[in-house]
């Protein structure tokens, strides 16, 4: 059942991603909500724990800003290290929200883009072993290949997430908030 509440600023949610086949593949707990809106929703995670599919847990290094869309089949971590800003983005589903987590179908293939503006794409090799194994059927096939398309056009142009301001913008209201809970 979809919740018809939101998640407000400040609040936590948690965000699974899983594979074609129904598997859970990652799970993020305790994003901290910065924004959302009817199409998305842009959060950040700061030594946030992740469970793998195998069990194994680990911690993220670094405060990163993440964005989900409804309408977009990529989502977006913008990850704020000393040497700039990388980002890792995922070839996957739209996302869905309910009352457990904010979900999507990660699609294997992956654009990561170093703080100095090189872009590579990544896990082709793992993408195409899937969609053969899990069958992916051909219109999304299609999809996820132009949308690699929308998201270099993106990271070309410095839209959104991929511009400085934005990532400025919301890490400081990030800070914002968690002083605000600090006292």
């Amino acid at each position: 059942m979809k919740d018809s509440r939101l998640p407000r600023e400040g609040d936590f949610i948690t965000i699974k991603s899983y594979k074609h086949d129904g598997s859970l593949h990652r799970t993020w707990r305790d994003t901290m909500v910065l924004k959302t809106s009817e199409n998305a929703i842009i959060g950040l995670n700061d030594h946030t724990l992740v469970i793998e599919d195998d069990g194994r847990r680990w911690v993220t290094r670094e405060p990163a800003i993440v964005y989900f869309h409804r309408k977009y089949w990529f989502n977006i971590v913008a990850m704020i290290r000393d040497n700039g800003v990388s980002y890792y983005c995922n070839l996957a589903s739209p996302f869905i929200l309910d009352r457990e987590a904010l979900k999507y179908i990660d699609y294997d293939l992956d654009v990561k883009v170093f703080p100095d503006g090189e872009k590579r794409l990544l896990d082709a090799d793992e993408y195409e072993a899937h969609k053969t194994k899990w069958q992916y059927p051909a219109d999304i096939d299609f999809i996820v290949k132009e949308h690699v398309k929308i998201l270099v056009d993106w990271i070309n142009e410095n839209k959104g997430p991929f511009s400085q301001d934005y990532v400025d913008l919301w890490y400081r209201r990030y800070l914002e908030i968690q002083h605000r809970s600090d006292r």
